[in-house]
């Protein structure tokens, strides 16, 4: 089977006017670009920061902290590179869902993902946190003034435009942003160690672990190391317009994992390095910068290297930005075709291949999300979390494929029987982790799309015709296939408010991790078997 046959057939064959927009999509992207578009996502205003908190959170064992996420963000991967080699299409990781498990499970993803969009607002609205420190009056308070909410939309109507062309434009644009963003922290590694090196690190002060080795777990959430290393899923969302994709989408995706992890691991060595004796009389915990790396070149007497810093702190969240502007048109796109919100916005550009209408809709949520409402940088974060569910839902999704009679994946992978269920607990996990103070409105929000897909079951209203799951069912039907979701939902939020991760601590650690884990995998087998037999019942017009 053709890349372009499996690309057409994941649309199923009841599908010929999303299939119409699918082949107008254009097949520029290579390796390189991919793997740019991977490591540009995953390296924003995130590596500024991470190495700082990391270490207050576990000391030099946070180094562990590091490959851990690296280990366990590549389990996850294997899972999407799977989906995106044996189903390429553009914004597949908000179809896959939907073939797998249904529109009640596709509504639910989609609607998270669409208020993730919010994640593209945050590293905006961070580029305009560093770009004050040069023009003072951008913000009063925690929100933007009227000039600065005027500079941000600005930026984001600028992001849109260099959006709005060709996908080979975006991509060329995005890999002279990417070797910038590789030079900067390569540079800052090598300047503070050449400067400040202090030898032993990793056992003074405490010792490797001075706060015991579970704070490395702690870290993986509380010191911002998954926020840092998140976003390797970037690739997959462009397999519609990616050349060879069963070979080239692999191999990019675990490029941009590695090169990034490799970079943090690097940071964080400089970091523990390179701070100053006087500053550790406190210990780790007691180590606090505005700007940690900007900061402590200061301290080294590097200035050059500090304003290199400052303004590359501008340049990271704005290749972050960039990106994300790219992947938010492509959830938009795919989010039109599964018919969660009007077919309208899924048209394709015939000359440039590109969904513009998506990116003029996400144009506006972003600069609404730009608004100085009270609190919007906290529900901004809690959006950001939204998006970790992508991950189960995707191991749930390559499990049915692959245990449904013609189903069909790409074989790229070994071991998918044990590495699907592992990647779902790891993705749950991940979720947990985040804490109960984000999870207490994250988790929330995303229940709130039932509201959307009982709208959208409501007599009278509009059926998603063609949305590539196969025929309407009754309302009956699709909420017995949907419900394992609705019920994970409801058990990570008590269990989050019992556990210790910012709860009440009522179920103390580390059983609170291993409760989540056993309801995960309880969850993942009803989940598979719901959705073989709603794929089953559906053929073929689901046929991959």
């Amino acid at each position: 089977m053709t890349d372009r046959q499996v690309s057409e057939g994941s649309g199923g064959n009841g599908a010929p006017e999303v299939q119409a927009q699918e082949r107008r999509l254009h097949r520029d992207l290579g390796f390189w670009g991919l793997t740019g578009i991977g490591f540009s996502n995953i390296v924003g205003s995130g590596w500024l920061f991470a190495a700082m908190y990391a270490a207050q959170t576990a000391g030099p064992a946070a180094l562990l902290s590091w490959v851990g996420a690296g280990l366990l963000c590549g389990l996850v991967a294997l899972v999407m590179i799977e989906l995106g080699a044996s189903r390429p299409e553009g914004g597949g990781t908000v179809r896959w869902p939907l073939y797998a498990s249904g529109r009640l499970v596709g509504t639910l993803v989609g609607w998270s993902v669409l208020l993730s969009v919010g994640g593209t607002a945050a590293e905006i609205s961070a580029i305009m946190q560093y770009a004050a420190h040069y023009l003072p009056g951008l913000y009063n308070g925690h929100t933007l003034t009227a000039s600065g909410l005027g500079l941000a939309a600005g930026l984001s109507v600028l992001l849109t435009a260099l959006n709005w062309f060709a996908v080979r434009m975006f991509a060329r644009l995005n890999n002279l942003v990417s070797v910038f963003k590789i030079a900067v922290p390569v540079l800052t590694v090598f300047a503070l160690i050449a400067s400040g090196w202090h030898s032993g690190r990793l056992t003074d002060h405490g010792g490797f672990a001075p706060y015991g080795y579970v704070a490395c777990l702690t870290a993986l959430a509380g010191g911002g190391i998954v926020y840092s290393v998140n976003g390797f899923q970037a690739p997959l969302d462009f397999s519609g317009e990616t050349r060879n994709p069963r070979r080239t989408i692999p191999w990019a995706v675990l490029a941009g994992i590695g090169l990034a992890v490799l970079m943090y691991l690097a940071l964080q060595l400089a970091f523990l390095f390179t701070v100053p004796e006087n500053l550790l009389g406190g210990g780790w915990k007691g180590v606090s910068f505005d700007s940690p790396f900007g900061q402590l070149a200061l301290i080294l007497n590097l200035h050059w290297l500090s304003s290199l810093l400052y303004a590359d702190a501008v340049l990271s969240p704005g290749g972050s930005a960039y990106v994300g502007v790219a992947l938010d048109a492509r959830h938009t796109y795919a989010l039109a075709k599964n018919g969660t919100i009007p077919r309208y916005f899924m048209k394709v550009d015939e000359r440039y291949g590109v969904p513009r209408r998506a990116l003029a809709v996400n144009l506006v949520v972003i600069v609404l999300f730009l608004l100085p409402f009270g609190g919007w940088q906290d529900i901004v974060s809690v959006m950001g979390d939204m998006y970790l569910l992508i991950y189960a839902a995707s191991a749930v999704a390559v499990a049915v494929f692959r245990a449904a009679p013609g189903g069909g994946t790409a074989g790229w992978v070994p071991g998918l029987r044990w590495i699907a269920p592992v990647s779902f607990v790891v993705a749950s996990e991940f979720v947990y982790w985040s804490g109960w103070h984000d999870l207490r409105l994250a988790l929330p929000l995303v229940l709130a799309g039932l509201l959307v897909f009982l709208l959208m079951r409501r007599p009278g209203a509009r059926a998603a015709e063609s949305d590539g799951a196969g025929p309407r069912r009754p309302l009956s039907a699709e909420l017995r296939t949907g419900a394992w979701l609705v019920v994970y939902l409801l058990a990570l939020t008590l269990l989050s408010w019992l556990g210790t991760f910012k709860g009440s601590g009522r179920l103390p650690a580390p059983y609170d991790s291993v409760t989540v884990a056993a309801v995960a995998v309880a969850v993942f087998f009803w989940a598979v078997r719901s959705g073989v037999g709603q794929l089953t019942a559906s053929r073929p017009a689901a046929a991959g």
